[in-house]
């Protein structure tokens, strides 16, 4: 992998990891608990907890995300960056754009 494509690779995960630590900063005030004094109705109550549910669950796999952002940033320089660890094969630069914390080929990801 060059140079160049590394760079855009690493200012890519920098905007990811940017927008994900928003998002995630968003959906922890979302989760928040509903306070059972709260003066809301019964089924609107029971909608509220659905979403907290739902936030809760968006919440978790922004934060897996946000980690294996992280930790794909820092092994950016190892020579192994970019290949599948399972094939060996070279992953495309597309896939890395797109999914830039994959660490398998499409083929041995849909596996």
């Amino acid at each position: 992998m060059i140079q160049d494509e590394k760079l855009t690779i690493e200012t890519q995960i920098k905007e990811k990891i940017e927008k994900l630590e928003a998002e995630i900063i968003t959906l922890k005030d979302l989760t928040q608990p509903i306070s059972p004094d709260c003066a809301i109705g019964r089924v609107s109550r029971m909608d509220a907890i659905n979403n907290k549910s739902v936030n809760e669950a968006a919440l978790r796999k922004k934060q897996v995300q946000l980690t294996a952002l992280k930790e794909t940033l820092k092994n950016i320089d190892n020579p192994d960056f970019g290949k599948c660890i399972k094939c060996g094969a070279t992953i495309p630069l597309g896939r890395i754009m797109i999914m830039p914390e994959s660490k398998k080929c499409v083929r041995c990801a849909s596996r």
